[in-house]
């Protein structure tokens, strides 16, 4: 894979970038938030490693503004903070997955691979249809009624979730454990807000709303 590194420390990026150029990665290094920013948007990358605190632009700017230039790169977010709700506000901003500082680089290694897990395409099926809505896994386009939507990672993982089992409801927890790779409950409306934002791209001029919740239960994607 392609991957950018956005990391200040001289020490911490030549670590990453030695033991990822090792195991077959090609990586390119940005020590600010502004290079990083330029790379994100003007290169192609597989995965961006991106530390919070960038001089210039921080890293939740620097994302914040990658993906509403409609970059949907993973993301994921290298941090000294701790704190659970500095980890939902990356996750928030649109990043796939979250590292905090000090790291074993075998750790950051196996969540590389698992976001290139959760980021390719299923070889079984790669579109889906449920009633007015499609989707095509590899060309990452979500079209209803033929309208094309734009959706940011997260919306697209979410939606590609409800399609995988149209017609059936899906969890609160299956949604954290697959979508966000969390296996336990952050105390947060994490997923109610990702459902809002979503509907609202979905039934974009009042259409009718496709996704049907039923509290306690979950949520499920019409077929027809």
């Amino acid at each position: 894979m392609r991957i950018l590194v956005a990391e200040d420390d001289e020490e911490t990026a030549g670590f990453v970038q030695r033991g990822l150029g090792e195991i077959g990665h090609n990586v390119v290094v940005a020590a600010t938030g502004e290079d990083a920013l330029h790379l994100g948007l003007t290169e192609t990358f597989d995965l961006i490693v991106l530390d919070r605190m960038l001089p210039g632009f921080d890293g939740l700017t620097v994302l914040k503004r990658l993906r509403a230039a409609d970059v949907t790169t993973p993301a994921l977010m290298l941090t000294a903070l701790g704190r659970i709700e500095d980890r939902v506000a990356g996750l928030d901003t649109g990043a796939d997955d979250y590292l905090v500082k000090p790291f074993a680089f075998s750790e950051l290694a196996a969540r590389v691979r698992a976001v290139s897990r959760r980021t390719a395409p299923r070889e079984a099926e790669t579109r889906f249809a449920a009633g007015p809505i499609e989707m095509d896994l590899l060309s990452r386009e979500v079209r209803r009624d033929g309208r094309p939507i734009t959706l940011q990672p997260k919306e697209f993982r979410l939606l590609e979730e409800l399609m995988r089992h149209a017609g059936e409801f899906v969890t609160r927890t299956m949604l954290l454990e697959r979508v966000w790779d969390f296996h336990f409950d952050p105390q947060t409306k994490i997923v109610e807000t990702h459902i809002s934002r979503l509907r609202s791209k979905l039934n974009e001029g009042g259409l009718e709303d496709p996704i049907e919740t039923v509290r306690g239960v979950g949520y499920r994607i019409r077929k027809t």
